[in-house]
């Protein structure tokens, strides 16, 4: 057999040749070639590019003026399917906004833009000098982006961005419509539909429950009787939505004052997570424990539902009831402290 053997690399980057043991080193590749694009050549594919990154402007244009027109020719709709084509517009309208001008800009960059590799020797700190050198590359910098010769990106980026913030900015001027202090705010979160002898009714069909419906184990989505006759439904729902379970009286941790706040086992909480809000839908039969599904706070129903685990920062608000009559599970009275998240202030 013949010698195949060939020269191979040690760490300090030199090749041994093979039967001469001599040295060569490898040799600075330096750059790669500048591959020129199709807009560096063609005019025409160079005016096709600008037109495309000007397009993607008025893209973001549009999309703003779209979350204006949902926004305030659309107002406060008071049915759920308006709300949905709402929130979708706005959606949508803040989407196109944004992305319009971030693909814009990455498709300006990627075809007209000078794409050419360079490095740059360092040099020493030299105040002064490195503030002119700074200025010269922002100078450089402003020339071969194009901006100066390429009107129509100029203008239509400067739309884009002057409009794409506005929304942001009614967004947060329009938290709080009404122009009611903190402590207004507060009294709205306190007082919800329910009161004395207001009837438990399932969610959504309103019927009234009766405590003999209510079996261990179960749980029952609920809402005040008389909700649909509600000034504004939505609003008046997200505040008194309520979860209704039952479990054996020997397992519940009372506090004292609340003896009476349960009818045999069966307690009612507020179904809105004390975190930020959202609906705590999950209930776990064996451990008795609800859980929120946005940020997994969870609550253990046998000690009042108190916080075991999560971010959510207190207890859900309990809703005392009792039993008419007829049988069917009625409030005592409202909620006892504001329901919805804890950051509201509690005087």
């Amino acid at each position: 057999m013949g010698d195949h053997s060939h020269g191979s690399p040690d760490d300090s980057g030199t090749v041994a040749k093979a039967g001469t043991g001599t040295l060569d080193k490898f040799q600075d590749p330096g750059l790669p070639p500048h591959r020129k694009r199709l807009a560096d050549t063609d005019p025409r594919a160079e005016k096709r590019a600008e037109r495309q990154v000007a397009l993607l402007f008025i893209i973001s244009i549009i999309g703003t003026l779209s979350f204006f027109i949902a926004y305030f020719v659309l107002g406060r709709p008071d049915n759920l399917s308006d709300i949905r084509v709402q929130n979708a517009m706005l959606g949508l309208g803040t989407t196109f906004a944004m992305l319009g001008i971030g693909i814009g800009i990455v498709h300006w960059a990627k075809t007209l833009m000078p794409d050419h590799e360079i490095s740059e020797m360092r040099h020493p700190i030299r105040p002064e000098a490195d503030r002119l050198d700074a200025v010269e590359i922002i100078d450089q910098v402003i020339e071969e982006t194009g901006i100066k010769r390429r009107p129509l990106i100029r203008n239509t980026l400067i739309g884009a961005i002057a409009l794409a913030p506005i929304p942001a900015i009614f967004m947060f001027r329009d938290l709080d419509r009404t122009g009611k202090t903190a402590g207004e705010m507060v009294e709205q979160f306190r007082h919800t539909m329910w009161d004395k002898d207001v009837r438990l009714t399932r969610d959504p069909s309103g019927t009234p429950i009766k405590a003999s419906d209510v079996q261990i184990g179960s749980v029952f989505h609920v809402i005040p009787e008389g909700l649909d006759e509600a000034e504004n439904v939505l609003n008046e729902k997200a505040k008194a939505v309520v979860l209704l379970m039952r479990l054996d009286p020997k397992k519940m941790d009372i506090s004292e004052g609340r003896e009476d706040w349960h009818y045999e086992g069966i307690v009612a909480y507020s179904k809105i997570c004390t975190h930020v809000g959202c609906p705590v839908a999950l209930y776990e039969q064996q451990t008795h424990h609800l859980l929120c599904p946005c940020h997994q706070s969870t609550f253990d129903l046998t000690q009042e539902c108190k916080v075991i685990f999560g971010p959510a920062g207190r207890a859900l608000p309990q809703l005392p009831i009792k039993v008419d009559a007829d049988g069917f599970l009625v409030a005592q009275s409202d909620f006892h402290e504001p329901v919805g998240p804890s950051y509201w202030e509690r005087g």
